[in-house]
């Protein structure tokens, strides 16, 4: 049973999976965003592992890098 236990540490050490708070934090939202985005659409993909919601950091990654945009872009091509 304790080898099961280190074992199941050992993994959880290493997960590519982050709770909303951790990925929040790591995207640099507030996790309440992150929450209303869940529900509202337009975030991150996510996964439910039973009642427990999930982020891959690659999918994180992954969202971040498409919400990129150019500076010209934010100022309607204004230079």
């Amino acid at each position: 049973m304790d080898d099961e236990n280190e074992r199941a540490a050992r993994a959880k050490k290493g997960s590519p999976f982050l709770n909303t708070a951790q990925a929040a934090f790591y995207i640099g939202l507030s996790q309440r965003t992150l929450e209303k985005m869940r529900l509202t659409g337009g975030g991150p993909k996510f996964r439910k592992h039973g009642r427990y919601v999930r982020y891959h950091i690659d999918e994180l990654d992954e969202w971040s890098k498409g919400r990129q945009q150019d500076s010209d872009a934010q100022h309607g091509g204004r230079s």
